[in-house]
């Protein structure tokens, strides 16, 4: 049997759908409260360079979700607690990958894990986030595939489940345009948590390594939090508001969702 189509990888599915949400949240918070990181191999200068690996593959994860969100936006927002879908989306990024966004939050947590340089981190927590964010998928091709048929399976014959296939992308985003309104509205929190995640870790292994020497150092880090929050709070306030929508129209100037 197809391990993508065993019931109880769905059923794991179906429950991790739930709280899916949840899942960086967890992970930033597992890792502050249980890995110690530290200066990777005892060296300062070798942990600076595994930091900027680990920032640039955690970038590249957020990078992805950018430009997956700001070409179209994929509602699998599910109806209470369960796996949902009104339509097939295919365009876009999603014209070379049928989970971007997965893919993106998968790069963002292997990203964090380089950074923290931490053994249980290597060989329990990563491993566990891929094997949920595997079943989330199981589940919810389970779904589409009893919802859309033949349609989802020629989708599957056409599109890499993971890994993008990016040949023809400039054909895939003829005509559309990058909607940087909805881009704001649906990703400012998850911007929000890779900023204070590369703050608190950056500080922790800092104060880790080097104790009360590392103070000058962190509280030039923690200054980031000022200009970091205040645009969280920003958007966070136009969109409660009202002021900042995902469309605005161009016969009045008013805006919409």
């Amino acid at each position: 049997m197809n391990l993508m189509r065993h019931p109880d990888l769905i059923a794991a599915g179906n429950f991790f759908f739930r709280y899916r949400n949840m899942l960086f949240p967890a992970f930033i918070a597992a890792t502050l409260l249980f890995c110690s990181p530290t200066f990777a191999f005892g060296d300062r200068v070798l942990d600076m360079v595994m930091d900027l690996v680990g920032a640039a593959i955690a970038l590249a994860g957020q990078g992805l979700r950018m430009l997956t969100i700001g070409y179209e936006y994929i509602v699998r927002g599910g109806r209470e607690g369960k796996v949902y879908a009104e339509d097939l989306v295919q365009g876009g990024v999603f014209a070379h990958s049928r989970n971007p966004l997965y893919l993106g939050n998968l790069l963002i947590i292997i990203g964090l894990a380089v950074m923290v340089h931490s053994l249980p981190l290597y060989i329990i927590g990563v491993p566990f986030f891929i094997s949920v964010y595997a079943s989330i998928i199981a589940a919810e091709e389970n779904f589409l595939r009893g919802k859309f048929g033949a349609e989802y399976e020629a989708y599957c014959a056409r599109v890499n489940r993971i890994w993008p296939n990016w040949k023809g992308f400039r054909q895939s985003i003829e005509g559309m345009r990058f909607n940087w309104r909805r881009l704001a509205i649906r990703e400012y929190g998850t911007m929000f948590g890779l900023a204070i995640a590369f703050i608190g870790i950056s500080a922790l292994t800092l104060y880790q390594a080097l104790g009360d020497e590392a103070w000058p150092d962190i509280r030039a880090l923690l200054w980031w939090l000022l200009p970091v929050t205040a645009a969280y709070l920003a958007v966070r306030f136009l969109k409660k508001s009202g002021r900042l929508t995902e469309y605005k129209s161009t016969e009045t100037g008013a805006e919409a969702s």
